[in-house]
């Protein structure tokens, strides 16, 4: 349902609002536009965030930026994480593999992670929504925010307003539309340690750029790490502090530490491009909708850096959110679908808060978890199994690709409908809006059983079985009703 409501002078109209232009912003909005919602993102800030902060993406967030029509420049513009080499006193003691090392597979095409600085990825995601008719209202702050039965009401910095059916806060961990809302946060000091993370250029010849650089605790100062940034001459510089002093984050501060941590000395350092400071939290928002206001990226949960999940499990945010928001709004579903957002990605992000936690403590190493490719919706009120026997991939799992016909699955699920796959199955089916359910007959598949499959348009199962019948009971209890066709 779109927003009806008599348009008021000063006040710009719009299906949703969102605020803050990170990955998560960008990302939803980037969903939205291609599914003809209308959305305004406004960013406090003059422009986007300009540092490497969250850097890694995971191979599942890999799959649904090749959904959202940006993979070619994510891979172009990015490389897999470099070989870790330990250093002491300026000379090499030899690799160290900071992560598992998975080989593609056939249901798996991205093996392990992505690197690419965060600003690159947002200059990405904003280049595809403009591409697709959408833009980013920067140097706009949201001060205020009020709800009725129609939509959301937000005031803005300079007078004006905004008027939505429904508004997602992206702004980030200290989000001032959560707090407008009441919303509680419920966290804890991962490590009272600080670090600094800075974007820097070194001398050439200074440090190789073949392998992340890794300096080992001394007596009077925590690990320092040195990251090469693919496609940039910059590396990632981190350096945690063990003093109790906040790390200093001017250049000459930036270099001083590069100085006393490395075998570099500070005038090695050319250039500090970005610099900032933090200490490791884990904090997950007590809810993630208030109304028609829904809490996604940063200001829902905010992770440790440490085996790289903040960014990617914000993108699964977005993802999550975004098919949902346009069967409501341009498909008429009824608004209690959208409850799920929240039943679904809140207990998501608490299993991986708990394993960035875990990770940054050294409880667990980087391995499979994090590339987030076994994270389900099997317990979802969107997820139905009414086979009897459920071998392979079941209601709630990440559908895997495999070879269809003379492409894949992933061919046939990428865009923003939703993808029925038979699979050696016969029976008669209920009509289905050809705009919203693609269809794919096949006689084997490879990890799937003989059956019906829906998956949705974020690339999960919702329904497996083996029958009509069965396939309209669940389309009828799910508030998904709006795919038959009633023609």
């Amino acid at each position: 349902m779109a927003l009806n409501n008599v348009k008021e002078a000063g006040v710009e109209e719009t299906d949703v609002l969102i605020v803050g232009a990170g990955p998560t912003g960008l990302a939803l909005a980037v969903d939205l536009a291609r599914r003809g919602v209308s959305a305004l993102v406004v960013e406090r800030a003059e422009r986007l965030f300009p540092g490497s902060r969250g850097k890694g993406i995971q191979p599942r967030t890999l799959e649904v930026l090749d959904d959202l029509g940006v993979i070619g420049a994510v891979l172009e513009a990015g490389a897999p994480a470099p070989v870790g080499m330990v250093w002491a006193d300026g000379v090499r003691q030899g690799e160290h593999r900071m992560f598992d090392e998975p080989q593609a597979t056939e249901a798996a095409p991205h093996a392990g992670p992505w690197l690419l600085p965060q600003w690159r990825t947002q200059e990405i995601l904003y280049a595809r929504l403009t591409e697709l008719g959408g833009a980013v209202a920067f140097g706009t702050e949201v001060t205020g925010l009020d709800q009725d039965a129609a939509g959301v009401t937000a005031r803005l910095a300079d007078g004006s307003a905004v008027r939505a059916a429904y508004a997602v806060a992206a702004d980030g961990g200290r989000s001032a539309v959560r707090r407008a809302l009441g919303v509680g946060m419920t966290g804890e000091t991962v490590d009272p340690k600080p670090i600094l993370v800075a974007d820097i250029r070194v001398r050439e010849g200074a440090l190789d750029r073949d392998n992340w650089h890794i300096f080992p605790p001394s007596a009077d100062a925590g690990f320092t790490a040195v990251c090469p940034l693919p496609g940039t001459p910059d590396f990632q510089l981190t350096a945690q502090f063990t003093d109790g002093g906040a790390p200093d984050t001017s250049p000459d501060g930036v270099r001083k530490a590069v100085a006393a941590r490395t075998h570099l000395e500070a005038d090695d350092v050319t250039e500090v491009r970005w610099a900032s400071d933090f200490r490791p939290r884990a904090a997950l928002a007590d809810r993630f909708r208030a109304g028609r206001v829904f809490l996604a990226g940063d200001a829902a949960h905010v992770h440790s850096p440490a085996g790289g999940q903040g960014l990617n499990t914000s993108v699964q945010d977005a993802y999550n959110l975004g098919w949902k928001l346009g069967l409501v709004l341009r498909h008429g579903a009824p608004d209690a679908l959208l409850d799920t957002y929240e039943e679904e990605r809140l207990p998501n992000a608490a299993r991986m808060l708990d394993l960035s936690t875990r990770i940054h403590r050294g409880q667990a190493r980087r391995g499979a978890a994090t590339r987030q490719l076994g994270l389900e919706y099997r317990d979802s009120p969107l997820s139905l199994d009414t086979r009897t026997s459920q071998g392979g991939v079941r209601a709630g799992d990440r559908a895997p690709d495999a070879r269809l016909g003379a492409g894949r699955v992933f061919d046939a699920l990428r865009g923003p409908h939703f993808t029925l796959l038979t699979v050696g199955a016969e029976c008669e089916l209920p009509p289905l809006k050809p705009d919203l359910v693609r269809s794919h007959r096949t006689e084997a598949l490879d990890g799937y059983d003989e059956g019906l499959f829906l998956v949705r348009p974020d690339g999960y199962v919702g329904w497996a079985g083996r029958s009509g019948e069965d396939l309209q009971e669940y389309l009828t209890s799910t508030n998904l009703e709006v795919l038959r066709s009633r023609s």
